[in-house]
């Protein structure tokens, strides 16, 4: 983990429709002091967005992301604990559809969380995106003070990308064209995570060694399809690193 500073950075990755903004936005409903960014909000303009072999464009590759601006915007945060001055987020404007969470259970959580109002931490940024995690970011992985990451099969994610309108780019609207999760979307994720799994098989087993070398912490399986049940888990997460935060 990183050395301390001004505020928490808090990356959550995994596939396409994992759930990665809806937790993040719950994450922030629940704990006090907490903003987050997209990986989405850094997105190069429309016209600088790669061009597959097939002729699409490939939003889901890293070279779809202005890495340089995203970097500064971490370091700025580590620094300052705050956003950068005038960051606004396209990406709040992206619906993620019906949260299907136990509201009970949300409340439930809050009340915990209050307990850190009384407490000398810094705020807590949450940073979501589809590749926060790859070797290839391994230096805006480093960053992170704590790395969550989700999980879905490939069924899951074409189902739930597809019901999807459409996002909010910087210049427009942009909207998946027919077959653009088999072929953009989820090559594009194995590729870049297979790492992260024994054999290579994404829907497989992790490589608990990898990720605990890596300071990655992965989704139970009991959580997958179950919001209520992750929101519980990453409340954990965040809590203990709040609370080595105060032990030191």
């Amino acid at each position: 983990m990183p050395e301390p500073t001004n505020a928490i950075l808090v990356g959550i990755s995994g596939p396409s429709s994992s759930g990665k903004t809806t937790l993040a936005r719950l994450l922030r409903e629940i704990f006090t002091n907490v903003f987050i960014l997209h990986l989405d909000d850094f997105y190069k303009t429309d016209a600088e967005i790669p061009i597959n072999a097939e002729g699409i464009a490939d939003w889901d590759c890293l070279e779809a992301i202005n890495l340089p601006a995203l970097q500064q915007a971490l370091e700025h945060i580590r620094a300052n604990g705050t956003s950068p001055r005038d960051f606004v987020s396209k990406e709040d404007r992206n619906s993620v559809g019906e949260v299907d969470v136990d509201e009970s259970e949300l409340e439930d959580l809050r009340w915990k969380a209050s307990r850190w109002m009384f407490e000398d931490v810094p705020p807590i940024a949450m940073i979501d995106g589809f590749l926060l995690f790859s070797d290839e970011m391994k230096a805006i992985r480093d960053l992170f003070d704590v790395k969550i990451f989700l999980r879905t099969d490939y069924e899951m994610a074409k189902r739930r990308r597809e019901a999807r309108s459409g996002y909010v780019t910087l210049e427009g609207f942009w909207q998946d064209p027919p077959g653009y999760v088999d072929k953009v979307v989820w090559p594009n994720y194995v590729k870049d995570h297979a790492f992260l799994f024994k054999d290579g098989n994404v829907e497989g087993d992790l490589d608990e060694t990898r990720l605990q070398q890596l300071g990655i912490r992965a989704m139970p399986s009991n959580a997958q399809e179950d919001m209520t049940a992750c929101m519980h888990w990453a409340y954990g997460v965040v809590e203990e690193a709040l609370e080595k935060r105060i032990a030191r």
